[in-house]
């Protein structure tokens, strides 16, 4: 089925027709990979249609750009209102957001200096992993890539170039059969999946790799480790064993896009019962219940369009 792309996308601080955002092929961008972005959701609430942490992405991506020496042309406030334009210009309500830094045309050595130009986007989209994913689970393998080593691509920056990795990640395991695929770090300990960080299940207790295993410390991570916290379930960071996979009650994985995956097997070794279990479940209650009412956002998350 082709692709149906939204009337109109938010490009260098006007709004545009869809097919009217260009940049030019020699960008340094596409050449280099040097781009910082982030994956956002609005939902439909009872208050009408919301973006989740808005502002927390946001401030992500200006972090990731200081990281890489990007200077972006735009405010906060004027990304976020770009995001909350491009949501009503397209009458959408749950949709995903694609905020875009990018080095654009320029000079074309590495460290060349070029103009940033910016895009938000957005568009329907329903469970990344699959529609039945979320309750169902999903089958997942260990990759053979590994994530990269410390203090050689900063896995903290949420930037193009990385994805590369993930890439790799999900196209073996998309090939071998498996929903998703499942990255170790350089050290041969648990890092994240191809585009989501993971959690295991160990006598009622949430235990999640840490920043150190090259992994982005995902705002969907941060906000399950709040509400378990909330909730009385107890929150561990630590590093974790590859075999721990096998030996977990449960397994998750967690995303802007996965939302809360469970996890059913892990390179054909079944986990657990074979589906989401009580934590799982629990999380699942909570978080999808910010967005209907039954969870209190006591945080502020949840920012109208």
């Amino acid at each position: 089925m082709a692709q149906q792309y939204p009337e109109w996308i938010w490009q260098n601080g006007s709004i545009k027709p869809w097919a009217e955002a260009t940049t030019h092929v020699m960008s340094h961008a596409l050449h280099y990979g040097s781009s910082v972005f982030e994956g956002i959701r609005s939902y439909a609430t009872p208050d009408g249609a919301a973006i989740f942490r808005l502002t927390d992405h946001l401030n992500r991506l200006y972090m990731s750009a200081k990281i890489y020496d990007m200077a972006l042309p735009y405010t906060a406030d004027e990304l976020a209102a770009a995001c909350r334009e491009v949501i009503k210009r397209n009458g959408l309500g749950a949709s995903y957001l694609r905020p875009l830094a990018y080095r654009g045309l320029g000079g074309f050595g590495l460290s060349a200096e070029t103009p940033i130009d910016m895009a938000v986007a957005a568009w329907p989209m329903g469970p990344y992993l699959g529609a039945e994913a979320l309750q169902n689970g999903i089958d997942a393998c260990v990759s053979s890539w590994q994530r990269f080593a410390p203090n050689t691509i900063p896995a903290g920056a949420k930037a193009g170039g990385n994805y590369l990795s993930g890439q790799l990640i999900a196209r073996e395991a998309r090939r071998l059969g498996f929903g998703e695929g499942i990255a170790l770090a350089s050290t041969g300990l648990l890092s994240e999946g191809a585009g989501e960080n993971l959690f295991l299940v160990f006598d009622g207790v949430l235990h999640t790799p840490p920043a150190s295993a090259s992994l982005l410390t995902g705002i969907t991570r941060n906000t399950l480790m709040t509400l378990a916290r909330e909730d009385g379930i107890e929150v561990v960071e630590r590093d974790i064993p590859r075999e721990y996979l096998y030996l977990a009650e449960e397994v998750l994985m967690c995303g802007t896009a996965a939302e809360i995956t469970p996890i059913r097997s892990v390179d054909g070794k079944q986990v657990g019962t074979g589906k989401a279990g009580r934590v799982t479940l629990r999380l699942q209650e909570l978080f999808f219940g910010l967005f209907d009412g039954r969870t209190h956002d006591k945080w502020g998350w949840l920012e109208q369009v």
